[in-house]
């Protein structure tokens, strides 16, 4: 572990996870190539950023469109501190919401959501809105998605190197 418990990651870990990051199926030979390494040693290394947790997992990027679903719906709410982790359980246990962070600011919880429809969305809000502890939601609806980024920020990489 490196400063303030970051992990410290190599030339080689870099062009690993640069590698995963484009194609997660990528193989250990094909990344070993690269690497002028042994598909052993890739999958050491691989094992070992997983250890330490610098992947968690690799996963497939669905094109929710492709679906039938709308575009993603951003919902910002601010909830009463003392009911802030039932809220935080309700909102973890329903299908809709795919991701839900902790913010700092106005609002202290933010969630994206993903529904079939408009109709679907405007119901689904409204019972967010009633969830008990629940101040204030903000929605925001995706128009389009401009940038969308599957690599390491290139000056981190820069800087590794």
């Amino acid at each position: 572990m490196g400063f303030f418990g970051l992990v410290s990651l190599d030339k080689i870990d870099h062009i690993i996870l640069k590698a995963l990051l484009e194609d997660g199926r990528a193989s250990f030979s094909a990344i070993a190539r690269e690497t002028k390494l042994t598909d052993v040693a890739i999958k050491k290394r691989v094992e070992s950023l997983k250890r330490r947790g610098v992947i968690a997992g690799i996963s497939v990027d669905m094109n929710y469109k492709a679906l039938g679903y709308e575009n993603p719906i951003f919902v910002q709410i601010r909830s009463e501190v003392s009911k802030h982790k039932d809220i935080i359980k309700k909102l973890n246990e329903m299908d809709f919401v795919l991701e839900l962070y902790q913010i700092l600011g106005e609002y202290n919880l933010i969630a994206k959501l993903i529904v079939p429809n408009l109709e679907t969305a405007e119901k689904f809000i409204n019972q967010l809105g009633l969830i008990d502890g629940v101040i204030d939601l903000k929605t925001m609806v995706v128009l389009s998605e401009l940038k969308k980024s599957v690599t390491l920020p290139t000056k981190t990489l820069q800087n590794k190197i």
